[in-house]
């Protein structure tokens, strides 16, 4: 059946792995390379913090579990196991609770990918510099981001989690880059890779899964790479193949020209941005117009009649779902529950994401005040206001004050800068890093691109975080 469907594009699987396979730190243009550090130093911050949930603890237990030869270390553990099976446990950290960071359009977080893979090699190698994970971590990133451009977001609305499913792809070049596969090897591991990826969108209403998608992601492209290596092959046309390959089989409408377009001379890692609340990015525009709204007139939730939203299709598929407690990730990926602890808190942090939060009555009675409708002109724009938002809030004494947010702060358009980023890792790692510690990471990360090794961030973090259990 398959030859008698033409591909969707001549050559892109082994286009994209020729790409990764070359790519030398020389290449990679400065903006860029500063871009891969704050992602790299966000990515830390999340995985720590994320190691120390309890739904995370699962999986690090059946990591534990398996005694494999341990060479790299489970976050917030010292425990250690396998590149592969601590890429597992580790990714599922980074997308624990919802702070990894976001390529807008290609809907992928590649921190939560790339930060333990890379990482966990680092830790078993010791002769891998600073530039050699910094370039793995751009192949990743430019191979994945790519793929899941092409793919757009029809992928999502067919019920596939991006992180799981185009999130193989930026796992599998990070690992293939760090092996220093070959082109035709690593177009192998691409086919291989991409015919692991899975994930299914129905988890956000209520599920741990949500967030083992990136550690089977991470682990998958581990297992590609290794792969790969030893002569196992994978499918030569995985992206592009017109029956059974990733873009047919998972967006049926993809932009095939968003794979190669300007590769190697349009960054995508540059694209890549970060969250500023501990929830599903797509809400975070609603939360910053409420925000504002309150803040310039003073207002305090029983002020508030009524707050209507406006968003593109996505962003309403997405969050505007009927909210029901059914644990934190529904309450993280809702924009009913996070406008609602919004308007009752002045703000949304790691705090409202709490049992006793969760079942607050003021947040919950607050929820019936809020309307989300599609803008039809919002979604025109594209998918560069994939995030915009438009809102209206009424007053109880008859006012009526309206706020458009086009762009997300922390996004590649709304660029907030690496002093934010980095509280943001500090916030993360309190209470897990001491203060030198902490100040330490800052600077070796900061260094990366001049570092022969990187023992020392490797050794900060396998045997000088606090743990709560060892």
């Amino acid at each position: 059946m398959s030859a008698s469907v033409p591909p969707l594009q001549q050559n892109a699987t082994a286009d994209l792995a020729a790409f990764a396979s070359a790519l030398n730190f020389e290449q990679i243009p400065p903006a860029v390379i500063a871009r891969v550090r704050l992602s790299l130093l966000d990515g830390i911050g999340v995985c720590l913090y994320g190691a120390t949930r309890p739904w995370t603890r699962r999986v690090q237990d059946i990591v534990r579990a398996q005694e494999a030869k341990p060479v790299a270390t489970i976050f917030a553990t010292r425990h250690k196991s396998s590149w592969s099976q601590v890429a597992l446990a580790n990714a599922t950290a980074g997308h624990a609770f919802e702070m990894d960071d976001i390529h807008t359009e290609s809907v992928v977080h590649p921190n939560s990918l790339t930060t333990p893979i890379a990482i966990g090699y680092a830790e078993a190698h010791p002769d891998v510099s600073g530039r050699d994970l910094m370039t793995a971590i751009v192949a990743g990133c430019e191979v994945g981001t790519r793929i899941g451009n092409a793919a757009t977001t029809r992928l999502f609305l067919n019920g596939f989690h991006p992180q799981g499913t185009s999130g193989a792809f930026v796992a599998t070049a990070t690992a293939g880059r760090l092996l220093g596969l070959d082109a035709r090897t690593m177009q192998n591991a691409l086919g291989i890779g991409g015919s692991m990826a899975a994930g299914l969108m129905a988890a956000q209403e209520g599920a741990m899964v949500k967030r083992l998608h990136a550690g089977r992601a991470a682990e998958g492209g581990v297992y590609a790479a290794e792969l790969a290596r030893r002569g196992f092959t994978g499918i030569s046309d995985v992206v592009e193949a017109g029956y059974g390959g990733f873009l047919s089989s998972y967006s049926r409408e993809p932009n095939v020209k968003r794979l190669t377009e300007g590769l190697g001379s349009v960054w995508e890692t540059e694209r890549i941005g970060f969250k500023l609340y501990p929830n599903v990015t797509s809400i975070h525009t609603s939360l910053d117009a409420l925000r504002h709204i309150m803040s310039a007139h003073g207002l305090v939730a029983s002020d508030i009649r009524a707050v209507e939203v406006g968003c593109g299709h996505m962003t309403f598929v997405h969050t505007a779902w009927t909210y029901r407690d059914a644990g934190v990730t529904a309450a993280q990926m809702n924009m009913f529950y996070g406008l609602a602890a919004m308007a009752t808190g002045g703000d949304v942090t790691v705090a409202d994401y709490t049992p006793a939060r969760m079942q607050d009555p003021a947040l919950l009675g607050f929820i019936p005040r809020i309307t989300i409708d599609e803008d039809a002109e919002l979604e025109a724009m594209g998918h560069r206001f994939r995030h915009a938002c438009r809102m209206k809030v009424a007053t109880t004494d008859g006012r009526t004050f309206s706020h458009e947010i086009l762009y997300r702060r922390g996004s590649a358009d709304s660029d907030v800068g690496g002093e934010e980023v980095r509280r943001k890792f500090a916030g993360n790692v309190r209470g897990l890093l001491s203060d030198g510690d902490r100040d330490r990471v800052v600077e070796l990360v900061g260094m990366l691109d001049t570092a022969a090794h990187v023992q020392e961030l490797c050794d900060i973090l396998a045997n000088r975080v606090h743990v709560g259990r060892d």
